[in-house]
């Protein structure tokens, strides 16, 4: 199922083949230690071999904000295509607004990158998250992120235990509370 040179994932342990005896194989980790395995537990492990991988798919998903409105989102998903298209070694396959989340509308998208080799795997997703922020920004999409609503009672001194007829809305973002309308 592997040879020397291929990357491979048994159980908990990742990297590529060093040595296959007859007893025993050698693997070198990602951070460099030497990883001896015995050949009995790996006739027993299932084994990802990622070097015989000719593509990799990539699903991601994303959130706006609720305020981002509907013209921009029904171009989001132009705006990632384009984005992907213009990505080396990459095919675009959909992207889709998927769901109304409890924070964000969230988009999903599924691209493939046309070769087994990870750095360029990576490559190519900085690509596409460089080019998403650098288009959200150009047309004034926000990302969105974890909001809680919290609506306070305020009283004062002189209504100790009476309902107050005063509520502020104050949204939380990031730990960080500001009343609504004022600047984050």
């Amino acid at each position: 199922p592997f040879e020397i040179g291929d990357f491979i994932i048994v159980g908990d342990f990742v990297g590529t083949v060093e040595h296959v005896g007859i007893k025993t194989t050698h693997m070198r980790s990602l951070s460099g230690e030497q990883l001896i395995l015995a050949n009995t537990d790996l006739t027993n492990a299932r084994i990802r071999n990622f070097k015989r991988m000719r593509r990799r798919r990539i699903v991601f998903s994303f959130g706006v904000t609720y305020e981002t409105g509907l013209s921009q989102i029904q171009r989001i998903p132009e705006l990632v295509k384009d984005i992907v298209d213009s990505t080396t070694s990459v095919t675009f396959d959909r992207a889709h607004f998927l769901a109304y989340g409890d924070f964000s509308l969230n988009f999903e998208v599924v691209y493939f990158v046309e070769t087994d080799d990870y750095a360029a795997y990576m490559d190519a997703q900085q690509q596409i998250n460089l080019g998403l922020k650098a288009a959200f920004e150009r047309e004034a999409i926000e990302f969105a992120y974890p909001t809680q609503v919290l609506y306070l009672n305020q009283t004062s001194d002189r209504q100790s235990a009476a309902p107050s007829d005063s509520v502020q809305r104050t949204e939380a973002h990031n730990g960080h509370q500001s009343p609504v309308g004022s600047s984050h």
